[in-house]
């Protein structure tokens, strides 16, 4: 089959993140079971307009904005056949429906944006964005022969904008670092981990708060934040460490390789996750492949990747005092967090790359020629 894949980041894209490598992933198999596959993206700094990455045939044009005009014209002026487009949804889509006609269509999108304009955009765009993602979605809900999203929540919200129940398919997402043969053990059982980057929409200040609670009546416990912290908003992040009650405790380490990613998490005796909103929560099931479990807030994206009260624990989202507490209860109960761990791991061993691939060309009916 020749498939056309557009998506304003690859894999190499400075930005890219867990939505990236998991299409990356499919994107490689497709191509190494005999598909020809092209991706049309952006441009970013020293990129080459074109180059075969993995038997993918990448194709660069504009920028983070100018890549939909360019990618349109591309497509419409290169030749390209394609028996399917996939339109890689990241806040915008492609529109492909009303260019590439001729085609089967299939909308990719990991998570919608919309609780989250007011956290990364300032005013008047985070209202703009706002308003204006509901009416994209709805003027391509019934576009699209099949469309494709990581987990029941973004499915139910889909559906809130007009995309019909039968017509979204839920895929499981790999991830990077895989389980071990065994249960990793755990020996310190005081540390709290938090990776991601320190974004508003990911609340780090949120998880601080929640470690600040749990310590005060636990002084054992420490709490490891990592993930990107060169941004205006890691600044005020980085201040309020510095201004905490419980600072001698706090370990801020900046961004980590997948090394050190891996050995924080088999380290960590449970995760804690305070996202605005996640498609999945990739980290939630990377840590519980290590035998660590999460609490998290309970919303969309997070509710579907932990299991509440099998895989971790889920509390209301800004309860950082509930948070905290649960923290402790986990950490209290050996017997409860044995079982947690035990399940969490499990739990973690179907997200691998080759179960996506197996998914997403299920639903599309595409074989190995």
């Amino acid at each position: 089959m020749n498939i056309v894949w557009f998506s304003w980041k690859d894999i190499n894209h400075p930005q890219a993140g867990g939505a990236e490598v998991v299409s990356d992933q499919i994107r490689v198999r497709l191509a190494a079971d005999g598909h020809d596959v092209t991706l049309i993206t952006a441009r970013y700094p020293g990129s080459m307009a074109q180059e075969i990455v993995d038997r993918v045939d990448v194709r660069r044009v504009g920028g983070r904005y100018g890549v939909y005009v360019k990618a349109r014209k591309l497509y419409k002026n290169s030749g390209l056949r394609a028996d399917i487009v996939v339109d890689e949804m990241n806040t915008i889509p492609f529109m492909a429906p009303f260019y590439a006609k001729s085609t089967t269509n299939v909308l990719l999108t990991y998570q919608l944006a919309r609780s989250v304009w007011f956290y990364q955009m300032i005013f008047p765009f985070s209202l703009i964005g706002y308003l204006v993602e509901p009416l994209y979605l709805r003027l391509i809900a019934k576009r699209y022969n099949a469309v494709l999203t990581e987990s029941e929540s973004t499915k139910a919200e889909l559906q809130r904008y007009g995309f019909a129940s039968d017509n979204i398919h839920v895929f499981r997402v790999g991830t990077e670092i895989q389980s071990p043969p065994e249960l990793p053990e755990k020996l310190a059982g005081n540390t709290v981990l938090f990776l991601g980057a320190l974004r508003p929409m990911k609340r780090p200040i949120d998880a601080i708060q929640a470690f600040e609670y749990a310590r005060d009546s636990n002084k054992t416990l420490r709490l490891v934040l990592a993930g990107n912290d060169q941004d205006k908003y890691a600044l005020r992040v980085i201040r309020y460490v510095a201004a905490s009650r419980h600072r001698e405790a706090i370990d801020l380490r900046g961004r980590v390789s997948s090394t050190e990613k891996r050995k924080l998490m088999q380290n960590a005796d449970v995760s804690i996750v305070t996202s605005v909103k996640e498609g999945w929560g990739l980290i939630v099931t990377e840590a519980n492949s290590q035998g660590t479990p999460a609490v998290a807030y309970d919303v969309d994206g997070l509710r579907d990747s932990v299991v509440d009260g099998k895989t971790g624990r889920l509390v209301t989202s800004g309860d950082v005092k509930s948070l905290g507490k649960a923290i402790n209860e986990l950490l209290s109960d050996k017997e409860t967090y044995r079982a947690l761990r035990k399940n969490a791991y499990e739990h973690s061993k179907q997200f691998t790359f080759e179960n996506s691939y197996k998914d997403f060309a299920t639903v599309l009916g595409i074989n190995k020629p």
